[in-house]
């Protein structure tokens, strides 16, 4: 029985595809797909070519190695090595991905296809990046990249700290986030560029909570601000702040 074709199978059935799904997949027919896997023919380089990105293993294991007799020792190293590189990988979600990222968010898949990269002072944990776009939060500019790790609620959210907050209105956004123990159904996100009005949303929106642990941007994105127009935007935003937490007070 030719190992290849065996392997074909076995991993199909691992990812639960049907012969068509997998087919699709590889840019085939379904009945060359099953020709393969019962043997009637030997799959073409370009497709194990295909097998092998798609399943990260090496077109010397699938001609030669019986990954379904070797479930435990394959499988095992498979999930050991995503668990090591979950430990640092960061999901980078950038702008043009945004729309797509309100209705994959909690798609595995969808994540998994997400670029990544990682952060040698990061530790093992949730992260994610998101590119931002706007003057809402200068002097942090428009392009950068927010790193992040995930925050499950209202009551972890620590006030007048910056977040990535994703919500079905109004989809990815960077601000600052104020909470009142008067009103644990609602935030209230602030803008740091003054110009820009805080605003309430209510916690059944929001779908994910990212608390800022990171600014990555390049060196010829920096806002080019005045001293003094840097000192007026932070004393503008500190009797801002200070006139929102008298009102959730009231």
């Amino acid at each position: 029985m030719s190992v290849v074709c065996q392997n074909l199978k076995y991993l199909r059935k691992q990812k639960g595809w049907t012969q068509q799904e997998f087919a699709d997949k590889l840019g085939i027919k379904r009945s060359l797909l099953g020709a393969y896997e019962e043997e009637r023919a030997e799959p073409r380089t370009e497709v194990l070519e295909q097998v092998s990105d798609m399943f990260r293993v090496s077109i010397d294991d699938l001609l030669r190695r019986d990954l379904g007799s070797q479930k435990d020792s394959f499988l095992e190293k498979r999930r050991q090595q995503k668990l090591g590189n979950a430990r640092q990988a960061i999901h980078f979600v950038p702008v043009k991905a945004a729309a797509g990222y309100l209705a994959g968010y909690n798609d595995d898949e969808f994540i998994e296809e997400l670029n990544t990269f990682t952060l040698p002072m990061l530790g093992a944990g949730d992260y994610r990046a998101f590119e931002i776009a706007g003057d809402s939060m200068l002097p942090v500019p428009s392009g950068s990249v927010i790193v992040c790790h995930k925050v499950e609620g209202w009551e972890e959210i620590k006030n007048n700290e910056t977040y990535v907050v994703v919500t079905s209105r109004e989809g990815i956004v960077f601000k600052r986030v104020l909470k009142s123990n008067r009103a644990k159904s609602r935030i209230t996100l602030v803008s740091d560029n003054p110009q820009f009005e805080p605003y309430p949303v209510e916690m059944e929106e929001v779908l994910e909570l990212w608390q800022s642990d990171a600014v990555i941007s390049k060196s010829n994105q920096q806002s080019r601000m005045s001293v003094n127009h840097l000192a007026d935007m932070v004393s503008h935003l500190q009797d801002q702040v200070s006139l929102l937490k008298k009102k959730i007070k009231d």
